[in-house]
């Protein structure tokens, strides 16, 4: 191994990635199984689940286990935590990615169903799964806890405020969580900004892309440009980040 190879490997460890069977969180699935770790791909959708899975072991080797689960249902995440612990027998990396922002028309629009489906899964799940991965990482001697949150959560706006406050909800159950379950466990935030994955389908595109000229790097992100920091964060080339914000978001002003 070279110096980079070694410093960012994986390998003999497990990497739990809730929302891994698309978009971003299939992308950091991929890179952490090539860089040695078996996987735990987790989902709504079954089948998804079990295609990445299959498509994970056949480009690189590692194990990769499918599991069906809403995560914003609080009574799902024991089962598949325990899961996970019994085919694997650790995780040594927790990645909260998954979420959902419902479109509305207004503010008054939004329905009380809605606000909490948008709070269950991306804030209430993640703070369920932190705590009892976390508390098992914490037995275990360490881990990492990767909470995927939104450049939105900073610049909130009106079209998708209860995604944006249920994320900067998120970036404080990330301080939080840092030091209850430090120093052996470290735990931060990945704050990608817009990104072209399926989810970009539903944008006004044309109008993204033109505010997109106001970023340094004036333009949308690729899938593939979360990897570099994903790993930077589950591997050992953080080990001395904790409780921090790590904005993948092309210079968002």
């Amino acid at each position: 191994m070279g110096y980079a190879d070694r410093l960012f490997d994986l390998t003999g460890r497990v990497a739990l990635i809730t929302g891994g069977s698309r978009g971003l969180g299939r992308e950091m699935a991929f890179a952490m199984a090539a860089c040695g770790a078996d996987v735990v791909i987790a989902s709504r959708n079954y089948e998804t689940c079990v295609a990445t899975a299959e498509q994970i072991t056949a480009a690189t080797g590692r194990a990769a286990f499918p599991y069906q689960v809403h995560v914003g249902r609080w009574d799902q995440l024991d089962g598949l935590v325990d899961a996970a612990y019994d085919r694997f027998g650790k995780v040594d990396v927790l990645v909260n990615n998954a979420g959902m922002s419902p479109l509305y028309d207004s503010l008054t629009s939004v329905s009380e169903k809605l606000f909490d489906s948008v709070m269950n899964l991306n804030f209430k799940g993640p703070f369920r799964l932190s705590a009892l991965v976390g508390e098992r990482m914490v037995a275990d001697g360490g881990g990492s806890i990767i909470n995927v949150s939104t450049s939105g959560s900073r610049k909130p706006d009106p079209a998708f405020l209860p995604y944006a406050a249920s994320k900067a909800g998120l970036n404080a159950l990330t301080e939080g969580f840092a030091l209850a379950y430090g120093p052996t466990v470290r735990v931060n935030t990945l704050m990608p900004g817009p990104f072209l994955t399926d989810i970009s389908d539903a944008w006004d595109l044309e109008a993204t892309q033109a505010g997109a000229r106001h970023f340094a790097l004036k333009r949308l992100g690729n899938p593939p440009e979360i990897i570099g920091a994903a790993l930077f964060l589950a591997s050992d080339a953080s080990s001395y980040t904790s409780g921090s914000i790590l904005r993948v978001d092309g210079g968002m002003p």
